[in-house]
């Protein structure tokens, strides 16, 4: 099994590079992406299963990320923000993130955080803000967002959305699970989300 993390550091970097005249493009620009790895002890949760779909479904420009994302899968070290008891059940079934580089990522960096978000099929990811601001760039079709009071919008593999700080967002899948990178910086990188009816 392959565990070249400097390979997938460098494939998230490259992805951002080429999202041209975005908000995700000038974040990137603004990363030292000369990181020093740290060495994390793998860990393993029930949403990796999806990578396998993800691997059908994603376009041709995110395969690159997702092969080495599922290349890697069991020896990352991946997290859940959440517990049965602020979800249920069969919401920790289906989600979960992997850090590449930040306060808790594979690669330490203490200003900005990136990774990747993992929600199975038929999801919803209720309203929630965070103190840093967020950017994802969704790598499958079919996820319905969330921001403020609107409605949720189907947003395409590709697509820059932007979270600011304490801004209300939620995510709702359809058939297909998600798999989007993400960027976090301007906040603490490692707070837990405030939902909406309370903290979790």
């Amino acid at each position: 099994m392959t565990t070249n993390f400097d390979e997938l550091l460098e494939a998230f970097h490259a992805f951002l590079r080429f999202e041209e005249a975005s908000l995700a493009h000038d974040a990137a620009a603004g990363i030292d992406w000369r990181m020093a790895a740290r060495r994390l002890e793998p860990k393993a949760i029930s949403c990796m299963r999806h990578l396998d779909r993800i691997g059908e479904i994603a376009p041709a420009a995110a395969q690159p990320l997702v092969r080495l994302l599922a290349g890697n899968r069991e020896a990352l070290r991946w997290g859940q923000t959440y517990t049965e008891k602020d979800f249920g059940h069969d919401f920790l079934d289906n989600y979960g993130w992997v850090e590449v580089f930040g306060t808790r990522g594979h690669f330490a960096n203490d200003t900005v955080a990136g990774g990747f978000l993992i929600l199975g099929p038929e999801v919803v990811y209720p309203d929630h803000h965070h103190e840093a601001e967020e950017i994802y760039i969704p790598l499958t079709d079919g996820t319905g967002w969330r921001k403020g009071e609107g409605a949720f919008q189907v947003r395409g593999a590709g697509e820059v959305i932007h979270h600011p700080s304490n801004v209300n967002h939620a995510m709702k899948t359809g058939v297909e699970p998600l798999l989007a990178l993400y960027l976090w910086r301007g906040g603490p990188l490692a707070a837990k989300s405030t939902i909406a009816g309370g903290e979790a």
